[in-house]
């Protein structure tokens, strides 16, 4: 088969390993040519190209700035995205007939290239959804369902329910998020929704020198050592996060590592600058060879969602902490079940983002037993060997088109 891959992600190489270019390399694997949509924003200065492979093509159209910038230039950047990447698949793919189109949220703004190369190529298109918007920004107040901001929201609600139209399969992250979204769309109901969950292609195991590790990277070897990775914005609550270090704060039993980027650093950098906790470090972000290093050198990943969520997010960065035999504390809103099925999974544990004391008590709970801990944190590779493998994914996608396979 030949697959038409649309994303925002940036990538330049299917070497590169995130749970998209590692889904592409199983395609490869097992026979298929790729030709993945990777669009380069306006702020890296490069023109639009292509890159070929024997059994790929990257095409890099340029696109205007939507991360890192303000909410006006995302927001044009995001209308004006449709055009652009349609504009580049007719450019570089007339030779092409595309038997399936695979496509991820966010952005909900693919529908016109979707439906283009489906007519031209009569492809059958499958929706991985990753985020649920505009209802995640409604959630957080970024938009609302009156005035002004509600007209935004309206229009991309109908833009939204358009992409789902044009689905021929829809792949949830979870049970909860399929339940959501026949609940708000209910039109979908004899559509083929199913659990697509986030994955990676593990990497093997080695046997590591974690003291030595821990060494390198100055953290405590006596300390239960908890690593947050990843986004610090709205989504994650920071004033929360701050809430809940404050619980913590100099017990030499455990030691926090926050690792990210985003638009409320600010709060942490200051909250850091100000009160110097000793069991405590601030990274502005790292790049990923030497963050994978130093999420292997910990005992616990962190999750943290904001508490208003309505709509379940289940955030791939879950994977790297069990892909390192970590357990994981969800600290998120009561919608999501990212939680409950780390805890089903006895690979974490969970509690909701509205109350620093009682995380505070779960991390009172995980430090008492050093053992159930590295139990825990082999339960969580055997979970995401068993559940989370771009192999396993691959699977559940290509069931629905064995006549085409």
């Amino acid at each position: 088969m030949n697959i038409l891959f649309l994303s925002l992600i940036d990538f330049s190489s299917l070497d590169e390993r995130n749970i998209y270019t590692d889904l592409l390399r199983t395609f490869i694997k097992n026979g298929h040519y790729v030709c993945a949509v990777s669009p380069v924003e306006r702020r890296k200065k490069q023109t639009s190209h292509k890159i070929e492979g024997e059994k790929f093509t990257i095409l890099k159209p340029r696109i205007g700035n939507t991360q890192k910038t303000n909410l006006i230039e995302k927001g044009i950047s995001i209308l004006t995205l449709e055009a652009r990447l349609k504009k580049s698949v007719k450019k570089y793919t007339n030779h092409i007939k595309f038997d399936l189109i695979i496509y991820t949220t966010p952005p909900i703004t693919f529908h016109k290239v979707v439906k283009y190369a489906k007519k031209r190529d009569n492809a059958k298109t499958y929706l991985l959804l990753k985020d649920i918007f505009p209802q995640n920004a409604a959630d957080l107040r970024i938009l609302s369902k009156k005035g002004i901001k509600g007209m935004i929201f309206k229009y991309f609600r109908q833009k939204e329910k358009r992409l789902y139209n044009v689905s021929d399969n829809i792949g949830c992250l979870s049970p909860a998020n399929i339940e959501f979204l026949l609940k708000h769309n209910p039109k979908l109901a004899n559509k083929p929704i199913e659990v697509c969950p986030n994955s990676i292609e593990p990497l093997e195991q080695l046997i590591i020198d974690k003291a030595a590790l821990k060494k390198k990277f100055d953290i405590p070897q006596g300390s239960i050592s908890f690593i947050y990775g990843g986004n610090l914005g709205r989504p994650q609550d920071i004033d929360f996060v701050i809430k809940c270090l404050r619980k913590n704060i100099n017990l030499d039993d455990r030691y926090f590592i926050i690792c990210g980027t985003g638009t409320d650093y600010y709060k942490l950098d200051e909250f850091f600058k100000t009160v110097k906790p000793q069991n405590m470090r601030l990274i502005n972000g790292l790049a990923k060879a030497e963050y994978d290093e130093l999420v292997s050198a910990c005992d616990v990943g962190l999750i943290f969602l904001d508490h208003r969520f309505t709509i379940p997010n289940f955030p791939s960065r879950l994977l790297s902490y069990m892909e390192n035999s970590m357990p994981t504390l969800a600290c998120t809103d009561a919608n999501t079940d990212v939680g409950s099925i780390a805890e089903k999974g006895s690979f974490g544990w969970w509690c909701e983002s509205n109350n620093e004391q009682v995380f505070y008590e779960k991390v009172n709970y995980i430090c008492e037993d050093k053992k159930r801990l590295e139990q825990y944190g082999i339960n969580a590779r055997k979970y995401l060997e068993h559940n989370y493998t771009t192999d396993q994914t691959y699977q559940i996608i290509m069931k629905n088109f064995k006549d085409h396979s």
